[in-house]
């Protein structure tokens, strides 16, 4: 099953809030992407139901191996297309903004095209 941008984004907010602080919850996810809890709550709720989270009986959540997979892939181009377009001489600001629309729609082709290519040069 595709999984929808909105999704990856949350998994990806878990992911690096989960490389901050081993325990988080969906208030933390909230309060990081300035989205409302009953937002959050639904979002995590069809994640849960897609078997991308867990949550234990304290409320703390986890990605599962298909959840941890696909938010290191969003992750990994996240910050891959920043610098990308940081070295174009795009601001940063701007430069996190667009990687974020591009994160999601990139083909894997022309990723890993760009991953070469900036390994080459650096």
């Amino acid at each position: 099953m595709a999984i929808q941008e909105s999704g990856e984004m949350y998994l990806e907010t878990l992911y690096i809030l989960s490389q901050e602080n081993s325990f988080v919850r969906s208030i933390d996810i909230s309060e990081y992407m300035g989205y409302s809890k009953p937002s959050v709550s639904r979002a995590v709720g069809i994640l849960k139901e897609n078997g991308y989270v867990v949550m234990d009986e304290d409320g703390y959540l986890s990605l599962t191996e298909n959840g941890l997979r696909i938010a290191r892939k969003i992750y990994e181009r996240h910050t891959l297309l920043t610098d990308f377009l940081l070295r174009l001489g795009v601001s940063e600001e701007q430069a996190s903004k667009d990687a974020c629309k591009m994160e999601h729609y990139i083909s894997d082709e022309t990723f890993e095209a760009m991953k070469r290519h900036v390994e080459k040069f650096t």
